[in-house]
């Protein structure tokens, strides 16, 4: 089960963070939370592997850190042990790739500036930390019937 999504910049600075599951039972544990994936995450170089078993205030040696490294973000996914690390990966990249075709060659202020647009993407990948959709034509194609609909009813694109 994916437990978390969690999008980064090079400085820490969080621009997405979406909890499946609860890890932490208040906002001050939280924080700290991601602060210590961003740390973790961020102090590794480009060469190592992109997985990390999680701490004790991540949920012990059952949870894994998988990341990936884009350009100025890092999207970093908390698991438990029963989902495939490379799946997992795979997944990172359908969802960059996702953000990418809907606002031809993503970049963080897309995610700043249009965070419920990012948030119905991830929501099309991903449901109560299980993975719904992975074929990026349909995740796209979804987008795009959103937005007509929104357009319709008058609301703001």
């Amino acid at each position: 089960m994916i437990k978390s999504v969690l999008i980064f910049n090079n400085h820490g600075k969080a621009r997405l963070i979406k909890f499946y599951q609860q890890i932490a039972s208040d906002i001050a544990t939280q924080q700290a939370l991601v602060q210590e994936i961003f740390s973790l995450v961020s102090k590794r170089p480009d060469t190592v592997c992109n997985f990390l078993e999680g701490s004790k205030l991540l949920g012990g040696k059952d949870t894994r850190v998988i990341y990936r490294h884009y350009a100025t973000l890092y999207f970093v996914f908390v698991v438990d042990e029963s989902e495939s690390e490379l799946g997992i990966l795979d997944l990172i990249q359908v969802f960059v790739e996702s953000l990418d075709r809907c606002f031809q060659n993503v970049c963080e202020l897309d995610l700043i500036f249009h965070f419920d647009e990012v948030h119905h993407i991830l929501s099309e990948i991903i449901q109560g930390g299980m993975v719904l959709e992975t074929n990026t034509t349909e995740i796209v194609a979804a987008i795009e019937e959103m937005n007509k609909a929104k357009k319709k009813s008058g609301g703001v694109s």
